[in-house]
């Protein structure tokens, strides 16, 4: 199969159902979703047998798969910047000190991924269950597919939305169904990240936001722009007082499906 014609897949493991679309062009073909009763965190491995189930029905051998995960799988945390670490490595293990302060010893093996900064700044990290990328890797192997890439939804959104964030001072909530991410810049450095359990609601989001204004009002008098962007709040936009919404919706689009928003966000 030539590179040229080589079909491109589009999958989103949310914290309750698995949704799957076909690039078109610039356009998603939304080949529909399945949900799945969340049972916590360890639900990854339905979402994944979910996902196998819609690669069977729709992915020939030779297509590329590119693959969004929830907040729900995902845990982030900021890495402070240390003069004394002189290697990649000594990064890593750095990182896993800092996700292990701030969680506890990991019961099972994590995967790091940093977001790449000038000496000096902290850094952003994200970490996704070794375990969940290895069952992701086998079964797109075992269908013959090519894994293009994988990413954290909070990462996706914000390369996706990044021109549109004012620099220098900023709040950005990605706020899905049953967590929300906040990612805090200060001076064009990043100053936290954090990901909280609850829905999207208007009330549960005006207080989330509140929290975090008066938390940095403590530590600092600069202002901040607050952008959020709530995939599945379709039927009715977010209207929080001073909060810019960031959506990935349009006149033309027909689908009624978080996940397929979602999906939108991938370059």
């Amino acid at each position: 199969m030539s590179l040229l014609s080589r079909e491109r897949f589009i999958a989103v493991l949310g914290a309750s159902g698995v949704g799957l679309g076909q690039r078109r062009g610039s356009e998603t073909l939304w080949l529909g979703s399945v949900g799945y009763i969340d049972e916590g965190f360890q639900s990854y491995a339905v979402a994944l047998d979910t996902l196998d189930r819609l690669l069977g029905e729709h992915a020939r051998a030779g297509a590329e798969l590119s693959v969004v995960i929830s907040g729900h799988f995902s845990r982030f945390c900021l890495v402070p910047w240390s003069e004394q670490i002189s290697s990649p490595d000594e990064l890593r293990g750095f990182a896993q000190l800092c996700f292990e302060d701030l969680f506890g010893a990991p019961t099972q093996p994590w995967s790091l991924v940093l977001s790449a900064e000038p000496a000096g700044y902290d850094r952003v990290a994200s970490a996704l269950p070794q375990d969940l990328l290895e069952r992701l890797r086998s079964l797109v192997s075992g269908r013959g597919l090519r894994l293009r890439s994988v990413q954290p939804y909070l990462m996706t959104a914000f390369n996706r939305f990044d021109h549109s964030l004012e620099a220098g001072d900023f709040l950005f909530v990605v706020a899905e169904p049953q967590r929300s991410v906040l990612l805090l810049a200060r001076e064009g450095r990043w100053a936290a990240v954090r990901s909280v359990g609850g829905n999207d609601s208007d009330a549960t989001l005006s207080a989330l936001i509140g929290r975090e204004r008066q938390l940095q009002a403590s530590a600092s008098e600069r202002a901040f722009n607050v952008y959020l962007h709530a995939p599945a709040r379709l039927d009715a936009l977010p209207e929080i007082a001073g909060v810019h919404l960031r959506t990935l919706e349009d006149d033309s689009m027909t689908v009624r499906d978080g996940l397929y928003v979602m999906s939108r966000a991938v370059a």
